[in-house]
């Protein structure tokens, strides 16, 4: 863990995150709701060590944090029924490694586009930074869905 670093600092106090936050822990992992819940379901998935690339990790822990990114995904499909998902994995910004999982909706207006077009924009309007943040009210709700999802993929796992 580096203290400099975002991400290292949100999964040391995890237990200090409120439940419309911190969706789930997984052993490598943890599922954060993202801030823009115009994509009802956006999850982060953060690496629970700081590594920056996948070829920093073990191959038991890279097949690990694939499976448990691709539970993700699929607890976010059950709960919302999406188009389609997105899943990138960038870190530019934030050099820790994360999976962003962008569940993308028919009435999405920019559905042919990434959505850090629209977010960028974001930065600087008020109107499209409150479209993209959905109903503040709803992220309980919102990760109360991918948990109850995440829930039955893994206890069917097991």
């Amino acid at each position: 863990m580096t203290m400099d670093c975002p991400y290292c600092r949100k999964v040391a106090d995890l237990d200090q995150l409120p439940p419309e936050e911190l969706v789930w822990t997984f052993p490598l992992s943890a599922v954060l709701l993202g801030s823009w819940q115009f994509y009802r379901g956006y999850c982060v998935l953060v690496l629970r060590k700081h590594a920056t690339e996948l070829s920093a990790l073990t191959d038991a822990e890279r097949r690990q944090f694939l499976e448990e990114m691709s539970l993700t995904a699929h607890a976010i499909e059950l709960a919302f029924h999406p188009r389609k998902m997105n899943y990138e994995m960038l870190g530019n910004q934030v050099a820790h490694m994360h999976w962003h999982l962008i569940p993308r909706y028919p009435d999405d207006p920019e559905s042919l586009q990434a959505i850090w077009l629209p977010v960028e924009l974001a930065a600087t309007d008020p109107a499209v930074a409150s479209r993209l943040r959905g109903d503040p009210a709803s992220r309980r709700e919102t990760a109360d869905l991918v948990r109850l999802q995440l829930r039955k993929l893994t206890q069917a796992a097991t």
